[in-house]
């Protein structure tokens, strides 16, 4: 199958984010995001940026809460995370869909700003990550949230410390996260799989991209824990329940698949979509068909997990 129509399109005219030179990745971005932006209705949402404490010995994290202004009670909490391959982006990447999760589904929102490689590479961020899940948890209410009801979620970089996230809450006896929602993730800086071997040019995201990814995010770091790339966790049992939104047309395909395929082995209850045509970050792309349910699926799933409902399922397109 070919990439869709809408999408090739789309991203036809959009600014390619290269990894290898940070300062030029980032302004990139930026351009990218500009691109894909479109108007928020932010009025039935209160907006808050502010910082919180930091892991040990690191400075504050700061933090955009959303928090829907009719709420009749306390709401469910999605910690969010934004993609950006650990080198790029900012609070501003999810603005809009963190306005629509909070203003038209009822969840508050908690989206992270944490520190970027290469400046400072793992475990900085990912500490900031898990630090502001804590956080959020033992504050839920302070904005309205139910601290019974906190999620994890992110895009690309965002899944994979989404990911990393729910592990270590497993395995510290951290929050009791309930959700965990990983699209295109990245998992696996072994890089080899057939997607990693096909998909050299795709649009948006492609191996070399990948390549200085890894090289960033770690640091020249020889030994990998699985908190730093998820997919070499030996034991995925006990993790919250997932949804897991894989491209077909992205690098990171089949290490999406094989992790959604462990978790379902694993007994953690797991709703996998593999769509065909689609390609990494596509999802954010609302002038495609594509995108727009994608993320209306994303949207549903969320309400259905945070407040009642969930039947996991296992789904090709």
């Amino acid at each position: 199958m070919t990439l869709d129509a809408e999408l090739a399109a789309a991203v036809a005219g959009m600014p390619y984010v290269g990894l290898e030179d940070p300062l030029k990745a980032r302004a990139a971005m930026r351009d990218l995001v500009s691109a894909l932006s479109r108007p928020a209705d932010d009025e039935g949402v209160h907006i808050q940026d502010r910082t919180i404490p930091g892991p040990p010995g690191a400075p504050p994290v700061p933090v955009r809460v959303y928090r829907p202004r009719e709420a009749s009670g306390p709401v469910p909490v999605l910690v969010y995370f934004h993609g950006g391959g650990f080198v790029t982006g900012s609070l501003d990447n999810e603005h809009e869909r963190c306005v629509t999760f909070a203003a038209e589904d009822g969840i508050a929102v908690v989206s992270a700003g944490y520190r970027l490689a290469p400046e400072h590479p793992f475990p900085a961020g990912f500490d900031d990550c898990y630090a502001a899940t804590v956080w959020a948890h033992e504050h839920a209410g302070e904005f309205g949230g139910d601290p019974e009801r906190v999620a994890v979620g992110g895009g690309s970089a965002g899944g994979a410390l989404a990911a990393a996230v729910a592990l270590r809450a497993r395995d510290e006896g951290g929050p009791p996260l309930v959700f965990q929602m990983l699209l295109y993730p990245v998992l696996d800086d072994r890089m080899d799989t057939p997607s990693m071997r096909t998909f050299t040019r795709p649009p948006l995201f492609n191996r070399t991209d990948v390549e200085h990814m890894w090289r960033h995010y770690l640091g020249g770091r020889t030994a990998v824990p699985a908190y730093a790339a998820p997919a070499r966790a030996e034991d995925l049992s006990g993790l919250p329940r997932a949804y897991v939104l894989v491209p077909e047309y992205d690098p990171l395909r089949d290490e999406g698949l094989t992790h959604a395929h462990r978790l379902i082995g694993a007994g953690v209850p797991t709703e996998l979509h593999h769509v065909p045509g689609a390609c990494h970050g596509f999802d954010g792309i609302m002038s495609a068909r594509l995108g727009r349910l994608a993320f209306e699926e994303e949207r549903a799933v969320l309400r259905r997990c945070l407040t009642g409902g969930w039947t996991a399922q296992s789904l090709s397109d």
